[in-house]
């Protein structure tokens, strides 16, 4: 018994140290994809919005509905303007083709909610910065086009000279816009009264004040220039020198996107550059081909390639001014000289202007 006893020990201790199972390596997991490096070792980044720009083929544009100088339908059903013209641009840059952009019509009060419900992939409305409008909406404000203020629109015969001798006026005011606040404050600091005569739209309140419905319209002084553009005695209306507020006015797209913001911005960056290096959009070719400033070449993708940072083209900002221009010719054509609003430069002249104003644009390097 014993005998067997110890011998069934045995067999299970030859069982228990058996030959062990082979060892199962595991498969070395596959390196990650190389990450695509400019040269100089700067990673780009990725833009969900540029992507969907891409796929569609068209960039939407949020613009107003008729506002000369900025977004109006020409003879032609054409789209000009100084806000047109930035959507323009930011499609030259997306997309390469400053054709490719389907504007689409946005009320004030429905051009926030239209960018946020992703309807339109950039808002160029003359549309003003603002704390709350920046911090609360989910939207940003990638960089400035058009340094505004309000003021208002009397007509010449009244002879005044400041927004001080308004007191007790009729105020023609756009409904949904910041004016209302501004006036309202403007007025309560000075002790002056005012009745405020409510308008839908920019045309409504001109419309209004032309037929004496109120004394005076107030709103930003560019939109003042462009509804007096637009009256059948032009000459008849002044705007008076009394500016009563900060309108920084700009393209808005949203927070989510920082990557899509930064191409919005440095579009109308490489515009003001092309001022700054005297470039414009008939000089631009042999810029190009005959350019040793280091600047010159970065910026139009001579040298480096910058843009894959963005996930552009090295041409892009080349074709941004060949396609739409440089700041200056872009503010001439619409806002200037060669506009009937003939507005001067003032603030939004370059900053190494002979007059400076605050346009500055960041280096290209």
């Amino acid at each position: 018994m014993i005998r067997r006893l110890a011998s069934a020990l045995s067999m299970l201790a030859l069982v228990a140290c058996g030959d062990p199972k082979p060892e199962v390596k595991a498969e070395p997991e596959p390196p990650p994809p190389p990450v695509a490096v400019t040269p100089d070792g700067y990673r780009p980044a990725k833009s969900e919005t540029l992507d969907a720009v891409r796929a569609r083929g068209t960039l939407r544009c949020g613009v107003h509905t008729s506002l000369p100088g900025f977004a109006l339908r020409d003879a032609r059903g054409e789209w000009r303007g100084f806000d047109v013209d930035i959507c323009r641009a930011v499609a030259t840059a997306a997309l390469g083709d400053a054709a490719k952009v389907q504007f689409v019509v946005v009320d004030p009060k429905d051009r926030f909610a239209a960018l946020q419900k992703g309807e339109v992939d950039v808002l160029s409305r003359n549309t003003s910065r603002t704390f709350a409008r920046d911090a609360g909406l989910g939207l940003t404000f990638p960089v400035v086009t058009y340094y505004d203020g309000q003021g208002f629109l009397v007509r010449r015969a009244l002879a005044l000279n400041s927004a001080e001798e308004l007191g007790g006026a009729r105020v023609c005011i756009q409904d949904g816009a910041a004016a209302e606040a501004n006036v309202g404050d403007y007025f309560r600091v000075r002790g002056m009264t005012f009745r405020a005569v409510m308008a839908r739209t920019e045309e409504e309140a001109r419309k209004f004040y032309e037929a004496e419905t109120c004394d005076v319209y107030t709103a930003d002084v560019s939109a003042l220039a462009a509804s007096r553009s637009v009256m059948a005695n032009p000459g008849a209306h002044v705007i008076l020198p009394t500016v009563i507020s900060k309108e920084p006015l700009g393209p808005v797209v949203r927070d989510s996107d920082p990557t899509w913001a930064d191409i919005v911005a440095w579009t109308v960056y490489a515009t003001l550059l092309a001022e700054e290096l005297g470039i414009t959009s008939r000089t631009v070719e042999q810029a190009r081909e005959t350019a040793t400033d280091p600047e010159t070449r970065r910026l139009l993708g001579v040298d480096g390639d910058l843009g894959a940072l963005l996930g552009l083209k090295p041409d892009w900002a080349f074709q941004v001014v060949r396609q739409v221009g440089a700041y200056h010719e872009i503010f001439r054509r619409d806002l200037g000289a060669d506009s009937a609003l003939r507005l001067d430069r003032g603030l939004n002249a370059l900053w190494s202007a002979p007059a400076p104003g605050l346009m500055y644009a960041p280096p290209m390097r």
